[in-house]
């Protein structure tokens, strides 16, 4: 793997998409979970997939069980929740592991691209953001706590 448009991932009904799709656009990539008490992010991330989507941003979940079990759902049901709970049309991977041995080859690329700080370049929690440019590189990483809303500057610049 060579490159951001190398890499592929399933969606949550099993179906494959590769990066190379997405070349030339913007990405905002985040680990999620259904059950965090950071879940109302997803309507903030609707909120951005809506506002520029036909603008060239591509907004992708990526959902993740590893941090204390608060993405319990089925790669189907957790799109229904999403959809019903939060208003999500975002696309929606399949359920990935973004630490450890298993981690999806996706969040290998952005964690060795844009590193976590002092504490090494794992993902801490759910709702990690990383900003993908038109060329397929990593141009941040952003706390889970960081607001989607705030991304905003950033998404627009790169539009």
């Amino acid at each position: 793997m060579n490159t951001f448009y190398d890499l592929y991932f399933k969606d949550s009904y099993g179906k494959e998409h590769s990066m190379e799709a997405f070349r030339g656009k913007v990405l905002l990539l985040v680990n999620t979970a259904t059950r965090c008490g950071l879940a109302p992010q997803f309507e903030a991330l609707e909120a951005l997939h809506q506002e520029f989507k036909d603008k060239g941003l591509v907004v992708l979940g990526f959902p993740c069980d590893q941090f204390a079990g608060q993405e319990p759902e089925t790669n189907e049901s957790m799109v229904q929740s999403c959809k019903v709970n939060f208003g999500v049309t975002f696309l929606l991977s399949e359920k990935i592991d973004v630490n450890g041995t298993h981690t999806h080859p996706v969040f290998t690329f952005l964690k060795q691209q844009a590193g976590g700080g002092l504490l090494g370049n794992r993902i801490k929690w759910n709702f990690t953001k990383f900003l993908v440019d038109k060329q397929g590189n990593v141009v941040q990483r952003y706390a889970p706590t960081h607001t989607p809303e705030s991304i905003r500057p950033e998404i627009e610049a790169l539009l």
